[in-house]
């Protein structure tokens, strides 16, 4: 498989206690862990691929992290594809909210879903995710996000593994929908005219997600919502 470019449209819709919504523009990377893009020596500067970027050991590789991450709860992959749904380092800045990994084994099954959760604390997490038969899956929150959200509820997402098509989508359940995010875009070849223009018509699109959260929180505030003091849960680490 080669490297895709992912163009997203990301909608965030939060439900109670004040209704507001925001979307924007952006685009990912789709790699496959086994083989990431050798960008020529000029586009590098505008997508690196760092394993201290993501949780595990900064000294080894992206692929070796994910297993012992997956090992360490009793899967073992020998020879399967790991895809990888990230943001790319750009001229010097990443910013990650949520990497995904979708995780077959060596006969091509799916296996399992890793999603790592970055807030904007410098925190981060994984979760392990047991999709069904629809890529759905259900897990407790367990890892502080967003100032206006304690650490309880549960998470809801349907994951399909992207073909040319990104459908993604995760909801806060409490009693009721708290807060709903979702990805929606399409897959293309990461070729160096894609690359330079996506580089041209989204500038620096981490620190634009970053940005774009900081102000849609400062307008959450200005509204009246209360902030929830943050939590540091022992399974959270910190970004180095």
């Amino acid at each position: 498989m080669t490297a895709r470019l992912a163009y997203t449209t990301i909608d965030h819709v939060r439900h109670t206690p004040v209704r507001h919504r925001f979307r924007y523009r952006s685009y990912s990377w789709l790699v496959d862990l086994d083989d990431l893009p050798r960008l020529p020596r000029p586009l590098r500067p505008l997508a690196r691929f760092r394993a201290d970027d993501h949780l595990g050991d900064p000294d080894r590789s992206l692929r070796e992290n994910i297993d012992t991450f997956l090992d360490a709860h009793g899967i073992e992959l020998p020879g399967g594809r790991i895809l990888m749904l990230t943001s790319a380092r750009v001229l010097g800045f990443v910013f990650n909210p949520l990497t995904l990994y979708w995780c077959r084994d060596r006969t091509g099954t799916p296996v399992c879903v890793v999603a790592e959760v970055h807030n904007t604390y410098r925190g981060r997490h994984r979760y392990l995710l047991r999709t069904d038969e629809h890529d759905r899956a259900e897990i407790g929150k367990q890892f502080y996000v967003s100032p206006f959200n304690d650490v309880s509820g549960r998470y809801r997402m349907a994951l399909p593994e992207p073909d040319d098509r990104l459908r993604l989508s995760i909801t806060l359940h409490r009693d009721h929908p708290v807060l709903t995010a979702s990805m929606t875009g399409e897959c293309r070849p990461a070729t160096t005219r894609a690359i330079l223009a996506a580089a041209l018509t989204m500038p620096l699109a981490p620190l634009a997600v970053a940005a774009r959260i900081r102000v849609q929180g400062l307008r959450l505030w200005l509204r009246g919502l209360p902030v929830v003091p943050r939590t540091v849960s022992p399974i959270e680490e910190p970004s180095r």
